[in-house]
């Protein structure tokens, strides 16, 4: 039991077969070594699509990307790649899913490789001791799929269990917290390996001309590749195990009267989405409700004594959020640093913000992961528009320090 705000809140739910709360207790992120700066995206787009005639649409694009706070982003796909496979550089060439598709179903697992190496050499317990692995990737469906490659990347046991998630889209990466929290706490010593791995082959492609397609061109500006990982278990072992954030609860919330504001499509062409112009408004006007019922219970309702780790899906959402929770600048800091750094990554982008928190939380000389607060929230969106709510418990850094 703990006391928070004169609220006692029991962390252990009935039939708790592991007596805990899950825990995070290693990350890792990866990135493909392509790296292209915002400031000269537009003509590395326009180029590489052998589309340089629209000028027009170019100067739209750089528009986009110079309001975007983006910085750089990084790629799978190069000039040399491309070359290789110009139907992945037109609008809508009908030859090209089984081009992207190839790709994708050979690199998403190499990429949630480099990422899961890092988190379990972190971990620092055998491999064996994985017992549960939860893959989740936009693209790449096949059988068997991501999740049974990775396993043998890995050289994991063969008797690891295996959640596989396609296409669930940005939200996702609190999506496998949750499901991460329900295995590690209702089977004992249980350790699960999360693996988020996302590139953007899947729906990269030129410019068009039409205007109901400009948000193609915003996506371009916005979307990156990334991978990251995170071994979850619950009653970490002293002295052995290091956790930096307790899963206190999940829920999921589809926002009402957005349907058709975020989504996609896949066809014959790839993966074609659309973004609605009212997907800030709507999320800042509805994201307090998830706080409200998230923390009522702990008796918290000042949302700036909470630490934030929003999905980055664009500049506009973060402002809105922070403009309707009032929050403080410095709340959405570690958000907008890995918007900055690597765009939005889809399901992996929470969880790079998860590692960046914490490590410049240690850096910093915090007393917890959560820049020194005991509480914070994980909001991941998406498709729906999907709302996933994480409530984290940061845990003191001092055993980690008196370890390390």
């Amino acid at each position: 039991m703990v006391s928070v705000n004169g609220a006692a809140v029991d962390h252990c739910e009935k039939g708790n077969k592991a007596g805990g709360l899950a825990s995070v207790l290693a990350l890792g992120t990866a990135n493909p070594p392509n790296v292209v700066y915002q400031d000269t995206f537009a003509d590395y787009f326009f180029r590489v699509t052998n589309s340089e005639d629209k000028v027009e649409l170019k100067e739209k694009l750089k528009r986009v990307c110079d309001k975007s706070m983006i910085r750089k982003r990084h790629f799978f796909l190069n000039e040399e790649k491309l070359k290789e496979h110009p139907n992945l550089c037109s609008f809508m060439d009908h030859t090209s899913l089984n081009t992207r598709h190839d790709i994708v179903v050979e690199e998403v697992p190499k990429l949630g490789e480099k990422a899961a190496i890092k988190a379990l050499e972190e971990w620092g317990r055998p491999r064996s001791e994985i017992t549960h692995i939860i893959f989740c990737s936009t693209g790449g469906v096949d059988l068997p799929g991501a999740d049974y490659r990775i396993i043998k990347l890995l050289g994991l046991s063969p008797s690891t269990k295996r959640v596989m998630l396609y296409s669930q889209g940005c939200f996702a990466g609190g999506t496998v917290l949750r499901i991460a929290k329900d295995l590690a706490e209702n089977n004992e010593n249980a350790r699960v390996l999360i693996v988020c791995a996302e590139l953007t082959v899947i729906s990269f492609r030129g410019p068009d001309e039409a205007k109901e397609n400009f948000d193609n061109l915003v996506g371009q500006a916005i979307f990156a590749d990334g991978a990251a990982a995170v071994v979850v278990g619950a009653k970490p072992i002293p002295e052995v195990e290091t956790p930096y954030f307790e899963i206190v609860s999940t829920d999921q919330y589809i926002l009402p009267e957005s349907e058709g504001y975020i989504g996609g499509h896949l066809r014959e062409v790839g993966l074609t989405f659309y973004l609605h112009n009212q997907v800030p408004s709507t999320v800042g006007n509805n994201i307090e409700k998830t706080l409200i019922k998230a923390f009522s219970p702990l008796g918290i309702s000042d949302w700036n004594s909470l630490f934030f780790i929003t999905h980055p899906g664009g500049r506009a959402i973060l402002d809105k959020i922070e403009e309707k929770l009032e929050l403080k600048p410095e709340k959405m800091r570690a958000t907008r640093h890995v918007l900055s750094e690597y765009g939005n990554m889809s399901s992996p982008s929470v969880l790079f913000i998860m590692d960046e928190m914490r490590k410049r939380s240690m850096a910093d000389g915090m007393r917890t992961a959560g820049e020194g607060l005991d509480y914070g929230v994980l909001h991941g969106l998406g498709p729906g528009i999907t709302v996933e709510t994480v409530v984290l418990h940061a845990l003191p850094l001092a055993n980690f320090i008196n370890q390390n």
